[in-house]
């Protein structure tokens, strides 16, 4: 069977309108020194949308980013939709994000997400003082006001949004502050991305936090998130998390254990194996050119693929292995000489931040599963089924006989 993947597409590359000054990718404006400004042609979207909707996929899922991919304009926008109508399965289900820095979000573009189900990221990093410390317009000044009008415009054409906050060395002080922050303005859908990047050196920026600093900060959010929010707020590490304790899915990255689950797609149809590994020794191919099956089956994506399970020897005895994974090839390669078996930079924040979660983790955990029994058991009932009885296998899935689980709350 063919294995799924999706696509992460670059549309402007590393083009944008502001200065974050600790953009990983902004480095990427010369990658492509033959151009100085980097647009996807229309030949190259039909291309590469027709190639993936020509795969097998259970899902079709595209992530739009950057750079800034607003710069392409509503007319892309409206482009995409039209060649996934065009060359989509039948019945087959398209998913669309957006990541953005919101402030060239406008009205046009705005309805046209909600109208088609994007999923828009906005980066914001916090209250203002946080905020501007790093993410600076073109010209010059902090560009806060720039994205809360952006959001306001998301809001007011029903587009659906969450926030990104990149953790860097200001924030990463002020978890509390930043996490109510968000939830005060009503933002109740958080991703909180570890900023470590590492200089020509290979010496981490001084932008960037450490693993101890990443490691108190994912437990204050936890503790303030635990304490009330469990039910009102989402985020998106967390569910990662009782995705995994409860169904056995690892749905981020970092959870895997191989790092072939998308495609990035650069501007120009090139096409690479990780948005942190647009590099030039591992172009896979180009859209124009080769099918995405010829890609997968690249001895150089398996090369990179493989490189995830080649951990440290001390994350075979770890507490937290089995979870983490050894962590993102970035926080491995990136400031190690490109060595996948040195340890993760946030190795202690990741178990600093599991030691002091993961009993909580598991009883939410447990909470989820009892209410899942409650709903199948009550939608039982409502279609007129009889109740197994008592020794029976309880229909829940769980396996254990029905008076010691669904039938203990008839």
């Amino acid at each position: 069977m063919p294995r799924p993947f999706s696509l992460l597409v670059k549309p402007a590359s590393a083009d944008c309108n502001l200065r974050c000054q600790y953009c990983f990718y902004l480095g990427h404006c010369s990658f492509y020194p033959e151009e100085k400004r980097h647009r996807m042609s229309d030949a190259t979207l039909r291309a590469m949308i027709q190639r993936y909707m020509g795969t097998e996929q259970p899902s079709y899922q595209i992530g739009w980013q950057g750079g800034e991919p607003t710069l392409m304009g509503v007319d892309f926008f409206r482009r995409v939709v039209e060649y996934q109508q065009k060359f989509g399965r039948n019945g087959a289900s398209v998913a669309n994000g957006l990541q953005t820095n919101a402030t060239l979000i406008t009205p046009d573009l705005a309805r046209h997400l909600a109208e088609y189900h994007f999923l828009t990221g906005v980066s914001l990093d916090g209250p203002r003082y946080l905020h501007d410390k790093y993410r600076h317009k073109l010209g010059g000044g902090g560009s806060h006001e720039d994205v809360l009008r952006g959001i306001r415009t998301l809001k007011e054409h029903h587009a659906e949004f969450n926030i990104l906050t990149l953790v860097n060395e200001a924030n990463v002080k002020e978890p509390v502050q930043t996490y109510h922050y968000l939830c005060d303005h009503g933002f109740l859908y958080h991703q909180y991305i570890p900023c470590v990047e590492p200089d020509e050196n290979r010496h981490v920026m001084p932008f960037s936090t450490s693993g101890e600093e990443w490691g108190e900060f994912l437990c204050h959010i936890f503790d303030a998130w635990y304490r009330h929010d469990t039910r009102r707020v989402s985020i998106r590490l967390f569910d990662a998390v009782l995705a995994l304790l409860v169904d056995g899915v690892r749905n981020v990255c970092p959870m895997g254990g191989d790092c072939r689950q998308y495609f990035v797609v650069e501007y120009n149809g090139d096409v690479f194996p990780c948005d942190f590994f647009v590099e030039k020794r591992l172009r896979l191919g180009n859209v124009a050119s080769d099918a995405f099956e010829t890609m997968q089956d690249s001895p150089v994506y398996a090369n990179f693929g493989r490189q995830k399970s080649c951990w440290n020897q001390a994350c075979d005895t770890c507490e937290w292995g089995w979870i983490c994974q050894g962590d993102c090839l970035k926080h491995r390669l990136c400031t190690g000489g490109g060595d996948p078996r040195r340890l993760s930079d946030l190795c202690p924040g990741w178990k600093l931040f599991y030691a002091h979660t993961m009993s909580r983790f598991e009883l939410l955990a447990e909470q989820v599963r009892e209410e899942r029994r409650r709903a199948l058991l009550h939608q039982r009932l409502a279609q007129g089924q009889p109740l197994p009885g008592r020794n029976d296998t309880c229909p829940c899935g769980s396996g254990r006989k029905f008076k010691k689980c669904c039938g203990r709350r008839p």
